[in-house]
């Protein structure tokens, strides 16, 4: 058992680093794209945008996917699909593949956070959960940093550039294959319900624990809006707003990410000794407050050190992977995490246009003040869920008792 927490660590790390790799790198890579296929903003936007709406319809496959047929079938599954879709990009013809490949690939890469998020709830141990799951998605910043450095190496070749990273997928793969054991927790619960038939999505919406989904989801939805709302244009309000050179961007953009995966880290063990609730909650309100310090700064200095400040606050993505986990039973566990978190990624597909439509207005830090807003909105509604949800009951029945309690 104590091998097998840390092959899940070790080895969901890796998962979720090529996850995140594979979500930033068309970012990196799209001026290149542009240019060659000759596509329009518009048609840009849209391939990010294609990319979240496949991320949030993944909660309703892949977590179907899990719950009937296991963590591990679910996490190769994942991990293919986007390796090959990603790989593909490098032969598709013009835009319209490419949007599809995107879409496709979101599947995937959705998946990914939900069942990993499973396996940590399920094979680390309550007290030391919180600080398990955060490191595991503190590999978000790392797999960005990546991407940076594969982007350096292969654009304007962006044809090779997803080649290579799609094919590198067969990494983690190997690893899930050779190394995950099936979640033991899952394979208890299956047995227990072998005459209950198979998981539906609609049981995350029974009594007891349909007002846990829904305010669940809004959360998540504010604060991913929020977030890649602001951080979509991060770059380009440096550069375009405060005059910062476009070489030194990226050097902000890496000591950003830094304060990030610090965070990330400091607000997992936190959680464990706080509560993942508060952590959450002190998470979101912190990005509230230091996000317009951010904004309203034009010395290139003060940008420097308050960019990883807020960045370090940004750890409620990783508190959300043991948190809700535990909000749902092990028969659903995979279905309502992912839904909500996933449903809430889909809901921010459309924030990056919001912003640019607003920053026509106010400016992009104008717009970055609204994106604090989300993340104030956020903290204040997790006050409605639970303080400590009770992760034990492995059935539907006692998940909703205990909901109901």
């Amino acid at each position: 058992m104590v091998r097998t927490r840390w092959v899940v660590l070790g080895g969901g790390f890796l998962a979720y680093m090529f996850d995140a790799l594979e979500i930033l790198l068309l970012s990196l890579a799209l001026p290149a794209i542009r240019a060659d296929l000759g596509l329009t903003p518009a048609q840009g936007g849209l391939l990010a945008t294609a990319t979240l709406l496949g991320i949030g319809l993944s909660s309703v496959s892949v977590g179907y996917l899990s719950d009937n047929f296991g963590r591990r079938t679910a996490l190769v599954g994942s991990l293919v699909t986007f390796g090959v879709c990603t790989a593909a990009l490098a032969a598709v013809p013009g835009f319209a593949l490419f949007l599809v490949l995107r879409f496709v690939a979101g599947f995937g890469l959705g998946g990914v956070w939900s069942v990993v998020s499973a396996y940590v709830v399920e094979t680390w141990p309550s007290r030391s959960r919180g600080k398990a799951a955060a490191f595991v998605l503190s590999s978000f910043p790392v797999g960005g940093a990546v991407a940076a450095v594969l982007s350096g190496l292969f654009l304007p070749s962006w044809r090779l550039l997803f080649l290579v990273a799609g094919l590198a997928v067969a990494m983690p793969v190997l690893v899930v294959v050779l190394l995950f054991p099936e979640s033991g927790e899952w394979e208890r619960e299956r047995a227990a319900r072998a005459d209950t038939g198979r998981v539906s999505i609609g049981e995350i919406f029974v009594p007891g624990l349909r007002g846990r989904t829904v305010v669940a989801t809004l959360v998540a939805a504010l604060a991913l809006t929020g977030w890649w709302g602001g951080s979509t244009w991060l770059p380009t309000y440096l550069s375009a707003e405060r005059g910062i050179a476009a070489g030194t961007v990226a050097v902000y953009m890496t000591v950003l990410n830094l304060g990030m995966f610090l965070g990330y880290n400091v607000f997992g063990m936190l959680a464990d000794r706080i509560g993942r609730r508060t952590a959450i909650i002190v998470s979101l309100l912190g990005v509230a407050a230091t996000l317009p310090l951010y904004a309203l700064t034009s010395d290139p200095t003060a940008l420097m050190w308050f960019g990883p400040l807020f960045a370090f606050f940004a750890a409620f993505t990783g508190l959300f992977g043991s948190y809700l986990g535990e909000l749902f039973p092990t028969r659903v566990r995979t279905t309502g995490a992912g839904f909500s978190f996933n449903v809430g990624r889909g809901v921010s597909a459309f924030a990056p246009f919001g912003l640019a439509a607003l920053a026509a207005v106010t400016g992009l830090g104008g717009g970055l003040l609204v994106c604090a807003g989300f993340f104030a909105a956020a903290g204040l509604l997790t006050f409605l869920l639970p303080r400590e949800p009770d992760a034990q009951p492995s059935t539907l029945e006692g998940a909703v008792d205990a909901a109901n309690r």
